[in-house]
């Protein structure tokens, strides 16, 4: 196969189908095998984005024209020629259908190349005039529309109403902004912003969380001051969190599931420096991410240590200022990010709120009396966030929900379509001294 744009976008959708891998890992493998140049790089990734996260709609369209079960491997070369034709303005058809059937041909399905190209002619010719997808004002037709799982349209409808369901769902369709966060331990968000300003990128500041930009996209290690730690990623919502975690001088913190790192990273900003941040985790690899993060951005005051949430450590029983909980959870609120998670089943993550409850119940003996624990998911259901807390103060009664600032009413959800972020949860949840 000749390495273009196109391969390497279906070399990574044929990897995510197989092992259902993290889109974002698979991709960049892709493209460092076949060594494209940026542009054709930047391509290949839109590409396979795309279809991940229009993959329900794309086969939509692709079976009212197609007869007959299609193959993966051609499956996936029709989904990438209908989303050059349905959503890529910039690509004219006559090059999306013969870069598609070009790319038939060279993975070897020569037989199949007729069916590509009257497929897609065909679609080419109705794509101003689509017949309308049947069932408006069904679950069933959001899931189609938006290629969102047929379950959680359901649940959402009968939660939120249709409305915000569909608003959700759009909302993870399209491109989520890059999100970071100055390290003010070694420049000023101002001088930091000088620096965008003098390369000419665009940015959005947000005055009540000083040094919290978002810029429109980008190669994170191509902007100003990376490899000298002026920054790292960290989306909006999640700077809330750590936020209302109120960490200050002096405090010890434990950071019980911390990667890919960044509450740690916003806790010792926070602090100055002067605390003692443990940050833990269940896989080694991860950890030595959040080693390499902390001396990329200079921070000494974070250790880590390979730890399961889980199981009860009575060395940490009353030993820390402020936990944080960012636990295990379906991640439906970074689809946007991660298209992949669509493809969770209800039943995949029926596990996780009782997973949730251990790991809180053990975290809750490890705050000190006075201490705060700091709850949070990049999930939006209700069962791994409200109800987890609800459930939470109702077998501790030693613990009671505190407002802050940024929480007025200690919990906040934030959704795309509304705050501009991940979806996200998180409470404050204070230790009432004995």
């Amino acid at each position: 196969m000749k390495n273009t744009a196109r391969s390497a976008a279906l070399r990574a959708l044929l990897r995510c189908e197989k092992n259902g891998a993290w889109s974002g890992a698979v991709i960049d493998a892709a493209l460092r095998e076949q060594g494209l140049e940026s542009r054709d790089a930047a391509l290949a990734a839109r590409l396979c984005l795309g279809v991940l996260q229009n993959d329900r709609y794309l086969d939509y369209q692709i079976d009212r024209l197609a007869r007959g079960s299609l193959e993966p491997r051609l499956r996936s070369i029709l989904r990438l020629g209908a989303y050059q034709l349905l959503f890529l303005d910039k690509v004219p058809d006559h090059a999306a259908v013969s870069e598609t059937v070009s790319l038939c041909r060279s993975v070897g399905l020569d037989r199949a190349a007729g069916l590509v190209n009257a497929v897609l002619r065909r679609l080419a010719s109705e794509k101003d005039k689509l017949p309308p997808i049947p069932g408006e004002g069904t679950a069933e037709y959001l899931a189609t529309r938006w290629s969102h799982p047929l379950w959680l349209a359901k649940k959402l409808i009968a939660e939120r109403g249709y409305a915000f369901a569909e608003d959700f769902f759009r909302a993870n369709n399209e491109p989520a902004p890059l999100c970071i966060q100055v390290n003010r331990l070694r420049v000023s968000p101002e001088d930091y912003i000088r620096a965008l300003e003098r390369s000419e990128i665009p940015y959005r500041a947000f005055p009540e969380l000083p040094g919290c930009l978002e810029l429109p996209g980008g190669k994170v290690t191509e902007l100003p001051g990376f490899e000298e730690g002026l920054f790292y990623v960290q989306d909006r919502a999640a700077r809330y969190a750590a936020e209302a975690a109120d960490v200050r001088p002096g405090m010890r913190v434990l950071d019980a599931c911390a990667a890919p790192g960044g509450k740690s990273f916003a806790a010792a900003i926070a602090a100055g420096g002067d605390c003692e941040i443990l940050a833990c985790d269940i896989h080694e690899k991860k950890l030595r991410l959040i080693e390499s993060g902390a001396k990329r951005l200079g921070i000494g005051c974070i250790r880590t240590r390979c730890m399961d949430a889980r199981s009860f450590a009575p060395a940490f029983e009353g030993a820390f200022d402020r936990v944080l909980a960012d636990v295990p959870c379906s991640g439906l609120g970074v689809i946007r990010k991660r298209p992949e998670i669509r493809r969770k089943s209800e039943t995949e993550i029926g596990a996780l709120p009782e997973i949730q409850a251990t790991i809180l119940d053990n975290l809750a003996l490890y705050v000190k009396p006075g201490g705060l624990l700091l709850y949070s998911t990049c999930t939006v259901l209700r069962e791994e966030n409200r109800e987890q807390v609800r459930r939470f103060l109702e077998t501790h009664p030693d613990f009671q929900i505190e407002g802050c600032a940024y929480f007025a009413e200690g919990l906040y959800e934030f959704w795309p379509q509304k705050d501009g972020t991940d979806g996200f949860f998180a409470a404050r949840l204070r230790r009432i001294k004995a």
